[in-house]
């Protein structure tokens, strides 16, 4: 019987790829985010997929999620935290003081990468397969190095000890909880525009592989995590990063 799979972030870059991973073997996704636009292109590409426009950062929006999953499905089998970002895509004001501008970049980068995943997971918990149920969040090598801005590396890293905390209490209902901490993945929004050539280089230099990360590489990644060879791991965080979390 097909899996539902609830994805945020679905519409472009590793929560794309992870939508079409997972439908490509016969799962039910549903795509979550707040472009409205985009999530109809990303749908229209994957057969059978449904999307949702909200904005999981507020309340209403994540319970709005999880009725219309819990309406049109019932349960759900995978939820993928893959929304996020950094804060450069938002509208950001000129701020007089220094002080200020650190406040707005640390809330803009806590509703992108933490309210977003919490919330839905609070959301949704009551409707999680049980057992057999995957959550699966979206970390960052950053989480581990520093890099990056210091919201954004922060945000990602108080993800661990909530994935961690949730997988002792969703364990005895047959449900793991897991990250994934990607390094460099290009073909996403992350690493594009202004990115420069110079810090893509001193990145892949990084790595023991030699080569940048790309959105099917998180994307199977996820896929395995939430099958049933994987039934048995749960409190993990997976580096998917060519071995750069290493250091060079």
């Amino acid at each position: 019987m097909a899996r539902t799979v609830v994805i945020s972030g679905g519409g472009t870059g590793i929560g794309f790829a992870a939508a079409e991973a997972f439908a490509a073997h016969g799962e039910q996704v549903v795509l979550l985010g707040r472009r409205e636009q985009v999530l109809a292109r990303a749908a229209a590409r994957i057969p059978g997929a449904h999307h949702l426009p909200v904005d999981l950062s507020e309340p209403q929006g994540a319970r709005r999620a999880a009725e219309f999953a819990a309406k049109e499905f019932g349960t759900v089998d995978v939820l993928v935290h893959s929304a996020g970002g950094n804060g450069r895509k938002e509208e950001r004001a000129d701020f007089a003081d220094p002080l200020d501008a650190v406040a707005h970049d640390w809330d803009v980068n806590v509703r992108l990468n933490i309210l977003t995943a919490v919330l839905l997971t609070e959301a949704l918990q009551d409707h999680l397969a049980t057992p057999g149920g995957r959550v699966l969040f979206l970390s960052s090598i950053a989480a581990y190095r520093g890099s990056g801005s210091g919201a954004y590396a922060g945000c990602k890293a108080a993800l661990h000890p909530y994935a961690f905390r949730l997988a002792r209490e969703l364990g005895p209902r047959g449900i793991t909880v897991n990250l994934v901490a990607p390094g460099l993945v290009e073909e996403t929004d992350f690493f594009t525009g202004d990115f420069p050539e110079e810090r893509r280089k001193e990145l892949v230099a990084e790595t023991a592989t030699g080569r940048v990360g790309h959105p099917g590489d998180v994307a199977q990644t996820l896929h395995w995590l939430a099958s049933p060879a994987a039934g048995h791991i749960t409190a993990q965080v997976i580096q998917v990063n060519g071995g750069a979390e290493r250091g060079h």
